[in-house]
């Protein structure tokens, strides 16, 4: 067999290596890994469950939290069983095809949180600003409407980045130092020119992340100036009150996928491990948070729970 014919060629499988720099400490990582996956999957399945079953709950802003929800579960269980099987098992392997429907799942779902995380800030400007015309404006077939984009814009955009990896040659060297398949670890293993791999991940992410953070930022900028000419100091705090839980949602979403879609590009000075540990945090923390803090901060969800 040529040289050729084994260096450019789908390799069998990956080796995903867990947190680089950690490996002897990852057993015990894994803890409270596995703590934050199991409340994740309660909590989001706890608020499926509840808001299928209460008919009141059958409004805009809970049509887009069991979105949220779904995507939550979606995403945590795309990483963390098999980042558990690493950290306890030192069962690193992952097959190639199994690698891209990792990969595929991740990218596409962490768009479609994005996405959600954008309606969600567009139905509370409409709740806020245009109050009388909340359920026209966003009535039930709309609002299916919007979910259904965001999914699909999700699929579209990250099947071209699976497509990709799939026609590139990859040369010997197999070990992804990672803890699950992201696209730039798998990219760095590619044996030939990743400049449109490169490229179009970069596109994707300002499509994704840029698009849905500014009509996030716009969103609240209204609201904020809404909400500032009210003469009664209660209505404003019941105001803010309405959006601090989204807020915080989209803080633990955002600030962490910041963090590692930049490292990866220019943070070559970031220490391995605390980039990866981030990059693992960034698809547990929101699906353990999103159910706490809407499960507190929601009144008629609460209601239901007790």
């Amino acid at each position: 067999m040529s040289l050729n014919s084994t260096a450019f060629s789908h390799p069998p499988f990956f080796l995903l290596i867990g947190i680089p720099g950690l490996e002897k400490e990852q057993f015990w990582i894994a803890f409270p890994f596995c703590i934050m996956y199991a409340i994740a999957v309660l909590g989001n399945i706890a608020l499926l469950l509840i808001i299928m079953a209460e008919p009141s709950l059958h409004e805009t802003m809970y049509f887009f939290l069991a979105m949220l929800a779904f995507t939550d579960l979606v995403l945590s269980t795309s990483t963390l069983p098999k980042m558990l099987g690493i950290f306890w098992l030192g069962s690193g392997e992952i097959g190639f095809l199994c690698c891209l429907a990792q990969l595929f799942f991740i990218h596409t779902f962490s768009s479609v949180e994005s996405g959600v995380l954008m309606a969600m800030a567009l139905d509370r400007y409409i709740a806020i600003c245009h109050p009388l015309r909340h359920s026209s404006i966003l009535s039930v077939p709309v609002v299916v409407a919007l979910e259904s984009l965001v999914l699909v814009r999700g699929v579209l955009l990250v099947s071209p980045l699976c497509f990709l990896l799939h026609r590139m040659p990859f040369c010997e060297h197999h070990v992804i130092s990672h803890s699950y398949c992201e696209h730039m670890a798998v990219v760095k293993l590619v044996c030939g020119d990743t400049r449109v791999n490169v490229i179009y991940g970069l596109f994707v992410a300002f499509i994704v992340l840029g698009s849905d953070m500014i009509l996030i930022s716009v969103s609240y900028t209204m609201i904020l100036r809404v909400v500032m000419r009210l003469s009664s100091a209660e209505a404003r705090l019941k105001a803010f009150s309405t959006c601090a839980s989204h807020v915080c949602v989209i803080l633990a979403f955002y600030v962490p996928a910041l963090f590692t879609f930049l490292t990866h590009r220019f943070g070559h000075s970031i220490p391995p491990p605390v980039h990866i540990m981030v990059a693992n945090l960034y698809l547990l923390v929101p699906p353990v948070l999103n159910p706490i803090v809407y499960g507190v901060r929601t009144k008629k969800l609460w209601d239901r729970v007790v």
